[in-house]
């Protein structure tokens, strides 16, 4: 029997080998990552666009419509004093996802250069910055941020540092990993044996294999962040009022959840769903990243 004959009998059993439950598995998880993405997509739109998607003043109220229930005119409802809570909630986007990014970009720097150093460094340096980082860790990192807040004051760029620095030891964590598992493939001590100085090694080799691992991190920590960025706001950190966040938004509608239950319910589920967006990706990103 010839060769190719037999090639084709094992691809047709491979093909009658396939689980249909895992194909349909596989297919929805797609799927969901595609609309998690979409989603992304939409808040990054009005965070950089409000405008576009919702036109009117978040500041101006009509106070013969306020406490009015979710309706195709209104589709958030209004809060107490008349103003349209789905342009309150759009317009909010742009300072708290602003906040979100600038705290995942100063977590995800400082913490990738702490385990860049040491992973790579080894030694005392590596055991010294570890130990720190292993006591940073054990401490939760919503009351980091909260405790760093308090020491630097009230305010949006406060909030996006505390958060940042309070995110700072998960992102050391798993550079170090990653370095120091990149550091002992043969390649890359082929490439050290060879004379090439270790910051070149570091750069061309090391960090273009281990941040994939890292970036994955940073979009499940994103959502970590928005859930930090807005329980401060919630506690009254973040911008004053009447700025709308997306924290301070849930705040203001606590005392009439008996009367208007959408002030809290749906800015808090539009928090919810960029939470479980970002976490979906960042999965999604990982399963990629070890293939």
């Amino acid at each position: 029997m010839s060769d190719s004959v037999l090639t084709a009998r094992r691809e047709f059993r491979d093909v009658l080998s396939i689980d249909p439950a895992r194909v349909g598995k596989s297919v929805r998880a797609s799927g969901f990552t595609v609309l998690a993405a979409a989603f992304l997509l939409l808040v990054l739109g009005w965070a950089a666009a409000p405008s576009l998607f919702a036109g009117g003043d978040p500041l101006h109220g009509i106070p013969e419509e306020k406490l009015r229930a979710p309706s195709a005119r209104h589709w958030f409802g209004t809060d107490n004093l008349g103003r349209d809570l789905y342009t309150r909630v759009v317009h909010a986007t742009e300072l708290s996802l602003t906040a979100t990014i600038a705290a995942v970009a100063i977590g995800l720097i400082a913490g990738a250069l702490v385990g860049l150093l040491a992973g790579s460094l080894g030694g005392v340096v590596d055991a010294a910055l570890m130990r720190i980082i292993d006591v940073l860790l054990s401490i939760p990192e919503l009351l980091s941020a909260l405790v760093l807040v308090t020491a630097l004051g009230f305010g949006t760029r406060n909030v996006a540092i505390a958060v940042g620095v309070a995110l700072v030891p998960t992102f050391a964590r798993v550079m170090r990993a990653e370095v120091v598992r990149v550091r002992r493939a043969p390649y890359v001590e082929a490439a050290f044996a060879s004379g090439v100085r270790w910051p070149a090694v570091l750069i061309r080799h090391v960090l273009r294999t281990a941040y994939a691992p890292v970036a994955a991190l940073a979009a499940i920590e994103f959502g970590v962040a928005v859930l930090a960025v807005s329980s401060l706001s919630f506690l009254g950190y973040g911008a004053p009022p009447p700025t709308p966040e997306w924290g301070s938004l849930i705040s203001g509608g606590r005392d009439y959840l008996a009367v208007a239950w959408w002030m809290t319910t749906l800015p808090g589920l539009v928090i919810v769903a960029v939470v479980l967006a970002a976490q979906r990706l960042g999965r999604a990103l990982a399963r990629d990243g070890d293939r």
